[in-house]
């Protein structure tokens, strides 16, 4: 399974961490950021994803998702 979201994180010190909450929340999975993309793209590549424990993580960092459908 595969999930994109949309997000507002802008620095690669702030997606690493966001990439360690993940992993530790869904171990097993492949997760980046395309920082570039207009979008700052988040995508994450596991056998099951829940999009709102994703959202979640991302705001309470103080970041926005949302899925790209």
């Amino acid at each position: 399974m595969v999930e994109v979201f949309k997000t507002n994180v802008k620095q690669p010190e702030h997606s690493e961490k966001l990439i360690d909450q993940i992993i530790n929340h869904i171990p097993n999975s492949q997760v980046n950021f395309d920082l570039e993309d207009c979008d700052k793209i988040l995508r994450i590549e596991a056998e099951s994803v829940s999009n709102q424990i994703i959202i979640d993580i991302l705001h309470q960092n103080g970041y926005h998702a949302e899925v790209l459908i």
